[in-house]
């Protein structure tokens, strides 16, 4: 009774769900996730600190000030030509950098390294933020799967009990058939119930990832099983050393550091600026006095500022020491990484096909004790280790299929492409 107002909840709650399909769900997701959200906005600035460094090599930065002054007594006005007791000046001013020793290059270079570590950021969250996403539609599948199962546990054991009772009223078999049969079925309950609560929060994950609330179904997939990866692990390797995110933000991170360090060691250089300015003089705002214009050429050598630039320079250079050190470290793990994630796809997809054998063969040892038991050539604990074996064997198939996606998923985030791409 139990069991069956339980199935009849699971059909009319996943009947009245809204549904999404997974490209859907990841486009949503795409959308909302706080990661990608923030590595869009970064690459945003990237890209307009880049564009700002561009334009101090063509153009001068202009300002434009202005200052009313107040005197107890008067005072002489050069704008006006006659004393008075207030003077206002407005000056426009353009400063144009001639010469910094390097350093307006090496910021242009370094912000254009942080701007590839930007993009290459994007698109690992974007990779990521589909590997989450697949991984809570996935789970919303084998969670339904998986209910499937235990409906099915259930099922068996209501049947089973059903013959051990009329077995022993026949006195074919004891009393403790009936009671091991019974054990089984409340386990099976159980179960059950565990199944449906975390095919809910599943769901309910779901809604979350892509910005709905309350709890959201999963549209099936093809059952069949995942078709071989369209790369080899020589080819993944140098794919992701080539383009993959984590790999490229090393490289820009190791670049970037070395033009700081460039940049650092321009401090010791002489400075040249050029400077024109406008200025109007008055006693009123605006001022409309006499005005004078001026252009000048600065020169500077830094030479004593008690060892600040030193210490730039060896924060620069430590900085990049480490970053080196991380990309280099990355670089000798990527054969391992990439490996281990090609192989668990591999192992995945071998693992379902046996499952698949592992479940015919499961439901056909089921059959033979059953058999045997109703004719009173087994135990009840063999029919139960058979019913036990054919659950478990189910519940493997299951996430084997899921694990061989997932593990697909998880190499595109390594090398950075959809194996669709690749197979077209």
């Amino acid at each position: 009774m139990i069991a069956a107002v339980l199935l009849g909840m699971a059909a009319l709650g996943s009947d009245s769900l809204p549904r999404v399909t997974l490209s859907e769900a990841i486009h949503r997701a795409t959308r909302l996730s706080p990661n990608y959200v923030a590595a869009v906005a970064q690459l945003s600035t990237a890209e307009w600190a880049r564009k700002a460094a561009f334009t101090t090599f063509i153009s001068p930065s202009l300002s434009v000030a202005t200052d009313m002054t107040a005197f107890s007594v008067e005072q002489f006005n050069i704008g006006i030509g006659r004393p008075a007791r207030t003077t206002v000046n407005a000056r426009v001013e353009a400063r144009y950098e001639l010469f910094t020793g390097g350093r307006k290059t090496a910021d242009y270079r370094r912000l254009g390294a942080e701007l590839e570590m930007a993009r290459a950021g994007e698109q690992q969250q974007l990779f990521l933020t589909a590997l989450g996403t697949e991984r809570d539609y996935y789970a919303v599948l084998s969670g339904r799967e998986l209910l499937d199962v235990a409906r099915q546990r259930l099922a068996r054991a209501q049947e089973q009990l059903v013959i051990a009772r009329a077995r022993v009223v026949s006195g074919a078999v004891v009393q403790t058939d009936s009671l091991q049969i019974l054990l089984e079925v409340n386990r099976a309950q159980v179960a059950l119930l565990r199944e449906e609560a975390q095919l809910a929060v599943s769901r309910l994950q779901l809604g979350r990832r892509i910005g709905q609330r309350g709890a959201v179904d999963a549209a099936p997939l093809d059952s069949t099983l995942p078709s071989e990866l369209p790369i080899t692990v020589p080819a993944a390797l140098a794919l992701a050393l080539e383009q993959g995110p984590e790999y490229r933000m090393a490289r820009g991170n190791e670049r970037a550091t070395q033009v700081l360090v460039k940049a650092r060691n321009a401090a010791y250089l002489p400075q040249a600026n050029l400077v024109g300015s406008y200025t109007k003089f008055g006693d009123a705002f605006p001022p409309t006095g006499i005005d004078r214009g001026s252009i000048s050429l600065q020169i500077s050598l830094p030479i004593w500022d008690n060892l600040n630039r030193e210490t730039a320079v060896r924060r620069a250079r430590a900085a990049n020491d480490i970053a080196r050190a991380v990309r280099e470290d990355l670089e000798r793990a990527a054969e391992a990484d990439i490996t281990e994630a090609y192989e668990a796809h591999r192992t995945a997809r071998a693992a379902s096909r046996f499952a698949e054998q592992g479940v015919r063969v499961a439901e056909e040892n089921y059959r033979v004790q059953q058999a045997r038991y109703r004719a009173g050539a087994s135990t009840i604990l063999d029919l139960l280790d058979a019913q036990s074996q054919l659950t478990e064997a189910q519940a493997e198939l299951v996430q084997s299929r899921y694990a061989t996606r997932l593990a697909q998923a998880g190499l595109e985030v390594l090398i950075g492409r959809r194996f669709t791409e690749i197979g077209d």
